[in-house]
């Protein structure tokens, strides 16, 4: 019979030098050979609060065939910071039981929060006056199939929303966002904008999966969610013909089609074209302000440098992020 498990720790509750005993979501393992030609396994441990990069020194196969990315394990080790980032040794690990396994502390968001955003999404896109919007519209929101997929779907592997339900929250975050610029800017078409804010990312339903951990699928690999949130559009512009005897006038699916392509608003990131009309472009800085807000918040609330007003160095940013004196005399 096991041992009963130490009182759960969550990712960012963790301390240096502080032992382990937990059960996490594995993701991303590798048996890799070090300098030496040892094994080592390398995987990705996460709860609802972050993930923590883990080691297991002198692995064998056995331990990297134990689990598969996407199972539940129970993990014995020690935390340890090293170079500013959090990471953990294991010393133990192996699949856990049913009955170890709590997934509340796993879920980022609950069915309930998944529920009323879904539902502030119809809501907001059955209030567009324009009737050839609201019929595309009207094709997406009853597709359940569709719409399951959309509310499941991660916005992102590692960085910003990068947990199931994380796309429909980051889409719906932009809606809203588009309904509170809309009077203060009245040369933008407000609801091709909020058409716009639900199209540009929804290509990740086909992009991303989370049934074994966050991964790319191949046609995310292959393809891209930009040129498949076009082929998802392309499909709903047929059946609005279908259903209504009506065409979406054709400047305007051009526009949609331009704010899915351009809404990275850079070559380099990825945009297979720079924004060249007023909706594309607020919807490239209004996408960009909330990935990079949500990402930010999460570096400072996971920090590993609790006893600071400054978090870790992040290469990637090339800077540190100021979380301010208040949140360091909190953590003491």
């Amino acid at each position: 019979m096991a041992l009963p498990m130490m009182a759960r720790r969550f990712v960012s509750e963790l301390a240096h030098q502080e032992p382990v005993d937990q059960v996490f979501l594995a993701s991303q393992k590798q048996l890799r050979p070090n300098r030496n030609g040892n094994l080592y396994l390398q995987v990705e441990l996460s709860d609802r609060t972050g993930a923590i990069r883990s080691y297991m020194w002198n692995a064998d196969e056995g331990d990297y065939r134990g689990f598969e990315d996407g199972d539940f394990v129970r993990v014995e080790g020690n935390a340890q910071l090293y170079q500013g980032a959090m990471q953990l040794i294991i010393s133990n690990i192996c699949k856990a039981r049913e009955d170890e396994i709590d997934y509340t502390d796993y879920a980022c968001l609950t069915p309930a929060d998944i529920d009323r955003m879904a539902r502030r999404v119809a809501e907001l896109l059955r209030g567009m006056k324009d009737p050839a919007l609201l019929n595309l519209a009207e094709c997406f929101i009853s597709d359940d199939e569709l719409m399951q997929r959309f509310t499941r779907a991660p916005a992102g592997v590692k960085n910003h929303h990068a947990y199931p339900g994380g796309l429909l929250q980051h889409i719906l975050s932009l809606m809203e966002l588009t309904t509170l610029i809309a009077d203060h800017y009245p040369a933008l078409d407000a609801e091709l904008l909020l058409m716009g804010a639900f199209l540009h990312d929804l290509g990740k339903v086909d992009e991303l999966t989370s049934d074994r951990g966050l991964a790319y699928t191949d046609a995310g690999q292959l393809i891209g969610h930009t040129v498949l949130a076009v082929g998802i559009l392309h499909e709903k512009l047929r059946q609005v013909e279908e259903l209504s005897g009506e065409p979406v006038p054709t400047e305007t699916v051009l526009r949609l089609q331009h704010m899915i392509v351009s809404h990275h608003g850079e070559y380099a990131y990825g945009a297979p074209k720079l924004p060249m009309t007023l909706e594309a472009i607020a919807l490239h800085h209004l996408d960009n302000l909330d990935a990079k807000l949500h990402n930010f918040e999460q570096l400072m609330r996971d920090d590993a440098n609790v006893d600071s007003a400054w978090t870790q160095y992040h290469p990637n940013l090339n800077r540190k992020l100021f979380k301010g004196t208040k949140a360091s005399e909190v953590a003491k």
